[in-house]
């Protein structure tokens, strides 16, 4: 049976039905306190963790989301794969906010404050990112998403992670649009590089709330557009995850990331501080003993 699946998004994916033996956990990590407590549950034979990427209430903007709390909060609860359910601007007129799903398959770093890896302070390991996203947990949330039949379902695109908070500049919406992108959003960089470091599966189900800014015949991105269409997106993404659980419970063997640093650690074990080898125990400790 497949290891726990983390479930990072908007504080109200938990509320899904069938969901049971909910209770939260709050915990502290190397890198402080994550963006909320964990909420525990399970889901038939499966054990969920979700976690509030910018708390409850919304008090963490993108920049300030703890990326690294998080995704070791994670790791340390067990979890092998991580859905990452994520608000975005559509760059495509046949990405339709309100009525797609778009499962991503790679990444632009547009961002340019934010600690992005594990491995600092006399430990450097450089782990492979060419296809950014596990192509099979992002399989089971293609199934799920057509399976569901709520939206129309779009198998691939890169997904442009700018810094934030403010929505993109109407040049800069254009210059993503001639990138070949297929949406822009504020935080699944560098989530998706530290869940790699940690060895987790992890994939993003974007959920268009707006045509970011380029579109001639539609108004600019406003909060108040994102949260209305943000609120007829939930229950298309819980459908989503709540049939792709199975799916990923059902996985035979350990998850596809699971040694994703084998080869990857630079540093010579001796030359790592002892300090430095006990605070990352729970990635490196297979490798370094």
């Amino acid at each position: 049976m497949a290891g726990r699946i983390g479930i990072i998004g908007g504080s109200g994916l938990y509320e899904m039905h069938d969901v049971i033996g909910l209770r939260e956990e709050r915990v502290e990590t190397p890198f402080g306190a994550p963006s909320d407590a964990l909420i525990h549950a399970r889901l038939d034979d499966a054990a969920l963790v979700f976690l509030p990427r910018h708390g409850r209430g919304h008090r963490f903007s993108p920049s300030e989301v703890p990326y690294r709390a998080n995704i070791w909060a994670l790791k340390d609860a067990g979890c092998e794969w991580i859905i990452s359910v994520s608000a975005v601007g559509s760059l495509l007129e046949e990405i339709v906010p309100g009525e797609s799903v778009v499962l991503i398959d790679q990444f632009i770093d547009r961002t340019r404050a934010r600690p992005n890896t594990f491995f600092e302070g006399g430990v450097v390991a450089h782990v492979s990112f060419g296809d950014p996203v596990c192509g099979t947990l992002r399989g089971y949330l293609l199934d799920a998403a057509h399976e569901v039949g709520r939206a129309e379902v779009h198998d691939g695109g890169t997904y442009v992670c700018i810094e934030g908070p403010a929505f993109s500049t109407r040049a800069e919406s254009f210059l993503f649009r001639s990138w070949g992108a297929s949406v822009v959003g504020m935080t699944n960089l560098p989530e998706a590089r530290l869940a790699r470091e940690a060895e987790i599966s992890y994939a993003t189900l974007a959920m268009p709330t707006d045509y970011d800014c380029w579109h001639p015949h539609h108004d600019e991105v406003s909060v108040e557009t994102v949260i209305a269409v943000l609120r007829r997106n939930v229950a298309t993404a819980k459908a989503i995850v709540h049939a792709a659980v199975p799916r990923i419970a059902s996985h035979d063997g350990p998850a596809p990331m699971s040694d994703a640093l084998r080869n990857a650690i630079m540093t010579a074990p001796e030359y790592i501080p002892e300090a430095k080898k006990r605070a990352l125990a729970p990635l490196v400790r297979k490798y370094l003993e």
